[in-house]
């Protein structure tokens, strides 16, 4: 059964939680841009050689860098938490027996099945070394039953999320959520990895482990990977607001 959860839903259900601050929690999509999340296909360049196909993330944490020319489109830029994301995943063929061997192939070629979890990333050091350190990552999520949809998926547990910090994308398998031949100038990403970029990754590269740090030196440009987080602001106290603790 598709999951879906719209920004409008969960303000309901803050409301219906009572929460203290329910009256001034404000949600943001982290990443949304005005090119929307897509379910990725194949383009007509690629029908004959469908290696070149590349819509398929391998075995590594994808970090957005730049979609329609924003720079990092989901870095949070207050604390909050993230509650959902949405991938755009693609349907990998129209033919059901065609997908059906797709999923095959790719199964036996990367470990498993097909697997997606939102992680949350802190920078370590200075920019140029494009080092990041994993504060926090939901569980896994099996894609096979929601091929060829865009589908916001709630969170169980909420992820923290800190100002500065950023939002990936993470398979230990294999996810269709790359939208392939788009400009360089406005799109692109980063792999969690730092040799062989033009290939597959031959070993399991995914950030996996809250504390880990990771080189992202595997740049694509013209590459946009599918997804955006749901982030729920954290309150901030009235100018007057005293805390318990403060008064005499």
């Amino acid at each position: 059964m598709k999951r879906f959860i719209s920004p409008a839903a969960l303000v309901l259900v803050l409301a219906a939680l009572a929460l203290p601050a329910v009256a001034i929690a404000k949600i943001v999509e982290l990443g949304a841009t005005k090119t929307g999340v897509t379910a990725p296909v194949c383009p007509p360049s690629t029908v004959k050689h469908p290696q070149q196909c590349t819509i398929i993330l391998t075995r590594s944490t994808a970090l957005e860098t730049m979609r329609d020319g924003i720079a990092f489109p989901t870095k949070a830029t207050h604390a909050g938490e993230i509650v959902a994301f949405t991938l755009g995943i693609s349907a990998l063929s129209s033919n059901r027996k065609t997908r059906k061997q797709y999923i095959h192939n790719l199964d036996q070629a990367y470990g498993g099945v097909t697997l997606a979890a939102v992680t949350v990333l802190k920078q370590v050091g200075s920019a140029s070394n494009l080092r990041w350190e994993v504060v926090a990552e939901s569980p896994y999520i099996h894609l096979e039953p929601y091929l060829g949809q865009v589908v916001q998926f709630p969170l169980q547990t909420n992820l923290p999320i800190a100002r500065g910090e950023v939002v990936a994308i993470t398979t230990p398998t294999w996810a269709p959520i790359l939208t392939i031949d788009v400009s360089p100038k406005s799109f692109a990403y980063r792999q969690s990895r730092s040799a062989n970029c033009g290939n597959p990754p031959a070993t399991q590269q995914a950030q996996t482990t809250p504390g880990s740090v990771t080189s992202y030196k595997c740049l694509y440009d013209g590459t946009r990977p599918e997804y955006t987080a749901t982030e729920v602001l954290s309150p901030v106290p009235p100018k007057n607001y005293v805390h318990a603790g403060d008064r005499g």
